[in-house]
């Protein structure tokens, strides 16, 4: 009789603990799918708007707050099977749990970071655009922050002493600091780039000291990626431009028109008309920035052409219509020159024979024969 009832009472027990566990189970389940709908639904408003922090937060908590749901699940199950567990796996229970909870917080702080360098990038988030390379740069110092202050959080609740990592890491550092020497000049010249922003991603530039020029088309810690324009990747280490002259082409207020031009001699009554003709245009142009230096002067007296000089500023500074507009300029003047009879030079010479010279040659070139 007795051997049956404690089989009863176990039975029951038995019974007990399953029938909790899938009670817990199933309203788990039922809070993450009820998540998960409300979630959508708040996505379809916050559609209707654009605001930057709130698209961002949503964004970040739906998977991590999912998670955390299911997390909570797992630990209360944990509660109840506890009795039934060896107490080795007990002791675990507890740290696991913490250092599941503090990589969810992590990763919903990485996702809200992420979401938010995106959005920044978008124009309509912001009433002034921000600089694509400043945003970059500021969301993965976060990001860095925030791994590393977790990575300390989680070392500390496994009981290990983050003053002894720290005071590692400072013994350690000087060791490193020699073995990547180069490795940390490119870390910081990668942070001196963001810093003084020199160029941006999508920026056009070029060095004369060294055969750079290109496209910028990643700026990363360690090294920046340039398309050039034969549509190669060159791969420049950071600390390269902390020692070198750079120019970006892309950040010009203007172009400049320079060109020298050379009539015939025969035409130097005209060439006086042609200047006035040819400021005229200029001083009309509407591609032509009237606020900048514009000179037209007769310039020299060239072995075979009277030179003059047009110089100029476009207010385009596009590469394809700073070209289209040179052209128009240089069709113009090719009209104001047809126009007053005159012809552009090209190289000529005219030679004199002495007459006695050349009978003499004649003579001596008969003797020869």
């Amino acid at each position: 009789m007795d051997q049956i009832v404690d089989w009863y009472q176990q039975a029951n027990g038995a019974s007990d603990w399953m029938i909790k566990v899938f009670v817990v189970i199933f309203f788990t389940l039922l809070a993450h799918y009820l998540a998960r709908r409300f979630y959508n639904r708040l996505e379809k408003q916050f559609e209707k708007t654009k605001n930057l922090w709130d698209d961002a937060l949503l964004w970040a908590i739906r998977k991590p707050s999912r998670s955390f749901i299911l997390i909570l699940g797992v630990r209360t199950v944990a509660e109840i099977m506890q009795p039934l567990m060896d107490e080795s796996v007990n002791a675990l229970v507890d740290p696991a749990f913490l250092v599941m909870i503090i990589s969810v917080i992590i990763w919903f702080l990485i996702r809200m970071i992420s979401k938010a360098e995106e959005l920044l990038k978008i124009p309509g988030y912001t009433q002034e655009p921000m600089d694509e390379t400043t945003v970059t740069a500021l969301a993965k110092l976060l990001r860095l922050s925030v791994i590393i202050t977790g990575g300390l959080v989680i070392a500390q609740s496994m009981g290990i002493s983050v003053s002894g990592v720290l005071a590692f890491g400072g013994i350690g550092g000087i060791a490193v600091g020699f073995a990547a020497k180069d490795l940390l000049a490119n870390f910081f010249g990668g942070l001196m780039v963001y810093l003084d922003r020199p160029f941006s991603v999508g920026d056009w530039v070029r060095s004369p000291d060294r055969n750079i020029e290109g496209v910028i088309e990643h700026i990363g810690w360690r090294l920046t990626i340039i398309r050039t324009f034969d549509k190669r990747p060159l791969y420049v280490p950071n600390s390269t431009f902390t020692s070198i002259a750079l120019e970006n082409p892309s950040r010009m207020s203007h172009r400049r028109i320079y060109e020298t031009i050379g009539v015939r001699y025969d035409d130097i009554g005209a060439l006086s008309s042609i200047l006035s003709d040819v400021k005229s245009m200029l001083t009309g142009h509407q591609q032509i920035d009237q606020n900048q230096t514009l000179i037209v002067n007769f310039n020299q007296y060239g072995a075979s052409s009277l030179d003059f000089f047009i110089y100029c500023m476009t207010i385009t500074t596009d590469w394809v219509e700073y070209h289209k507009v040179k052209q128009d300029v240089l069709f113009k003047i090719a009209d104001i020159v047809e126009r007053h009879d005159a012809e552009f030079a090209f190289p000529t010479q005219t030679l004199h024979v002495i007459e006695g010279v050349q009978q003499d040659s004649s003579t001596k070139l008969e003797d020869k024969t």
